[in-house]
C-alpha cells in the first residue's frame, strides 16, 4: 500500500500550541508590543543589534507557527520546539530572571508547556499516525 503525503487538518491543541507562537513572535518580538523581550535579548546577546535579533527571533518563531499547522515533519517539530523552549528557560532563568514576566517561576510554564506538546505529539495522537 503507498504511502500518501496528505496532511491531518489541525487539532485544536496545536492550534492552541501554534497560536502561542504566533503570538510570542508577532505581536511581542516583530510588532514590539512587549519591550521586555528586546530586553531580554539585548541582555544575553547583544545589545547593539538588540532590535535586530529580537525581529529575527519574532520572525523564527511566526516560521514555528506555521510548520505547527503545516503538519509537516510534526514528530521533529515538537523536538524542536520542546528543545528551543527549554534551552531559552534555562539560559533566561540564569542570565535575566529579573526582565521575566514569573521571574524564576517562568522556568515551570515553559516545562508545563513543553509537556503539553510533548503529550499532543506523542501520546494523544500516537495511534491516530500508522506506524512505518
Amino acid at each position: 500500500m503507498a504511502r500518501t503525503n496528505s496532511l491531518n487538518p489541525v487539532s485544536f491543541e496545536k492550534l492552541i500550541i501554534s497560536m502561542v507562537w504566533l503570538i510570542n513572535g508577532l505581536f511581542c518580538k516583530v510588532l514590539d508590543f512587549e519591550p521586555r523581550h528586546q530586553q531580554i535579548v539585548a541582555t544575553i546577546l547583544d545589545q547593539e543589534h538588540a532590535r535586530t535579533l529580537t525581529v529575527l527571533i519574532g520572525l523564527a518563531e511566526i516560521v514555528m507557527a506555521v510548520w505547527i499547522l503545516t503538519g509537516f515533519r510534526s514528530r521533529l517539530n515538537a523536538i524542536t520546539q520542546i528543545a528551543v523552549i527549554i534551552t531559552m528557560n534555562i539560559i533566561e532563568f540564569q542570565v535575566v530572571p529579573d526582565l521575566l514576566l514569573w521571574g524564576r517561576f517562568n522556568i515551570v510554564f515553559a516545562l508545563l508547556f513543553s509537556a503539553f506538546i510533548y503529550y499532543t505529539e506523542f501520546v494523544r495522537y500516537k495511534k491516530a499516525r500508522p506506524q512505518i
